[in-house]
């Protein structure tokens, strides 16, 4: 039967383009993008194990990491960011650390670090240190030590954990106890602690030390002394011993002490003592 209407025509074919509409677009599922590629990694853990073998003699080249791991199958390994290999042995290594790369077959990796160790070099090592001093003045560092050592080689030393120098000799050094340390080719570090005594008192000090402290100590001692110059230690007395010629020899500006000039003769102690050199060893 022909449909020569239009409209009629119409109305008998929009049920059955919705329907195929409706079909097409459950059979496509609404999307045309494509399911992600799964991960092969996903939920593996690659683990890293070994055997190490360390070096057996001084600067030597004879450790080994014999690595393997577990997470998959077919590993290659590589040492510190080298070229994979089959073998997960790594030979003619020196004392350090090293990072050991595993990758399985589906290229999932992961590493672990080893430390090959070598013998300590001062093993066996008795280095022993002797010195010779000379007594300082006490207010001028005039001592000295002498240095010897023996039980290696290639020694150099230092004083009071100060800069290591070739000479064994220490020369300007102050009253007290002193720590040497010898360090040898190898830089095995060996100490010892020496005392420099103190030289005697000069006798021209002695007295004129006498006279200070009998007539200044008063004002310039104790706690907070006068202009902050304390006359109750010696190397004061040693360092103030041209301000001691001028107040009490020369009166100048004025003299001192404030009690009364000195005697004729403790002028002439202190002029003699300073014309002598004002050390304490004068």
């Amino acid at each position: 039967m022909k449909m020569n209407n239009p409209k009629r025509l119409y109305k008998t074919l929009l049920p059955i383009l919705i329907v195929c509409l409706v079909y097409s677009c459950s059979k496509s599922g609404g999307d045309s993008t494509p399911a992600p590629t799964p991960n092969p990694c996903a939920g593996i853990t690659v683990t890293v194990t070994a055997t190490v073998s360390n070096v057996t003699t001084i600067n030597g080249n004879n450790g080994s990491i014999a690595a393997s791991a577990t997470g998959g199958s077919g590993f290659s390994f590589s040492i510190n960011n080298g070229s994979f290999q089959s073998s997960g042995t790594f030979s003619n290594l020196t004392a350090g650390v090293y990072t050991i790369t595993a990758r399985n077959s589906n290229g999932c990796t992961g590493t672990g670090s080893f430390t090959i160790t070598a013998p300590d070099v001062c093993t066996g090592k008795t280095i022993t240190i002797t010195a010779n001093t000379t007594n300082s003045d006490p207010c001028a560092g005039t001592g000295s030590i002498t240095v010897s050592a023996s039980g290696s080689t290639g020694f150099t030393y230092n004083v009071n954990n100060g800069t290591f120098q070739s000479s064994n000799v220490f020369s300007n050094i102050a009253a007290g106890t002193h720590t040497i340390g010898v360090k040898d080719a190898d830089g095995c570090l060996k100490t010892n602690s020496f005392t420099v005594s103190s030289v005697a008192a000069g006798t021209r000090f002695t007295d004129v030390r006498q006279i200070i402290q009998t007539n200044c100590v008063s004002c310039h001692g104790g706690s907070s002394p006068q202009n902050g110059i304390d006359f109750s230690k010696d190397c004061v007395i040693v360092q103030q011993k041209d301000r001691i010629k001028a107040r009490a020899v020369d009166g100048n500006p004025s003299f001192m002490p404030t009690g009364g000039q000195l005697s004729a003769a403790d002028k002439n102690k202190i002029t003699a003592w300073v014309n002598a050199g004002g050390r304490f060893i004068d």
